[in-house]
């Protein structure tokens, strides 16, 4: 058996915030949110008999860690732990997110050393963009929890604020991550999440968009063409998406540390999943293997 660590599977869900407060609530078997619900039970049971030792997981602020005032394109989260942060209506009832410390230490290292220019957060509250997801696929947490069952590693990317990072450039820092983990000589299973999406807009005239069609082929060409995807100019995201929907980006990190991008197999779908409206917003949700 490997002495490194290596990635194990990549997973793509959206993180709207709306789900959060449903699961909160108690009301995932409400008739609106249960079909929603009932299309992650494959994933949580795919999360039991796959959980890894560690996870990245890329997700953007919503002008909680960050303001206007500092807007760093890629932040990699450094910290032992890390609260939920108070949105607007008190913090979520959900547990502290615990790090990785000496992963994301390696991580800054290894990457940083590739020509990326991280800016490192050794403090820093996490919002809906981090915890749904880590909600979506381990459910909800007993009472009294002290963190979540894998550590997180958080990498916060500015899909917020022009300009923001060019697919190609989350593609290949997905690649740096890979080389990265590949590296690290403890042999840890990782996993690489992105999240965000689908189609979404919230406000202006087209607030309420949702293109069903525009997001499955796009899904289609994550699995099958990352890189001819990861070529999309911005203007499409926004065109096709709404003005939101350029967090799709952030899954092309996730997709970057595949192993076929570099010469290995394809991955294997293990789950796929489409739902709309969650609120406002397309759903979309995927779970890639390596080989």
């Amino acid at each position: 058996m490997s002495q490194h660590a290596r990635i194990t599977a990549s997973v793509y869900t959206s993180h709207v915030p709306a789900i959060g407060v449903a699961m909160d609530q108690g009301r995932t078997r409400d008739p609106y949110w249960q079909p929603l619900f009932a299309g992650y039970g494959p994933s949580r049971r795919w999360m039991d008999a796959h959980r890894p030792d560690a996870i990245v997981l890329v997700y953007n602020d919503h002008a909680n860690a960050f303001s206007l005032d500092m807007i760093p394109t890629f932040a990699l989260g450094t910290a032992d732990r890390y609260e939920p942060a108070d949105e607007g209506w008190g913090p979520r009832a959900v547990p502290t997110v615990h790090g990785h410390g000496e992963l994301a230490a390696h991580l800054a290292q290894s990457v940083i050393q590739q020509d990326f220019d991280l800016t490192l957060i050794n403090r820093m509250t996490v919002d809906h963009g981090l915890t749904v997801p880590l909600s979506l696929m381990f459910g909800e947490q007993p009472a009294g929890a002290t963190g979540w069952p894998v550590p997180v590693i958080p990498l916060a990317v500015n899909v917020v604020q022009y300009p923001v990072p060019s697919g190609r450039r989350c593609l290949q820092l997905g690649q740096a991550i890979r080389r990265a983990v590949e590296s690290f000589d403890t042999p840890l299973r990782v996993q690489v999440w992105g999240t965000g999406g689908m189609s979404h807009q919230l406000q202006g005239p087209r607030a309420g968009l949702i293109n069903r069609e525009w997001d499955n082929a796009w899904m289609d060409r994550l699995v099958a063409d990352p890189r001819g995807l990861a070529e999309m100019p911005h203007l499409d995201y926004v065109r096709e998406a709404g003005s939101e929907g350029i967090e799709l980006v952030m899954w092309l990190i996730a997709r970057g540390a595949m192993a076929d991008l570099d010469g290995g197999r394809a991955p294997r779908v293990a789950h796929r999943f489409y739902h709309v409206p969650a609120s406002n917003t397309a759903v979309g949700h995927l779970i890639l293997e390596n080989p």
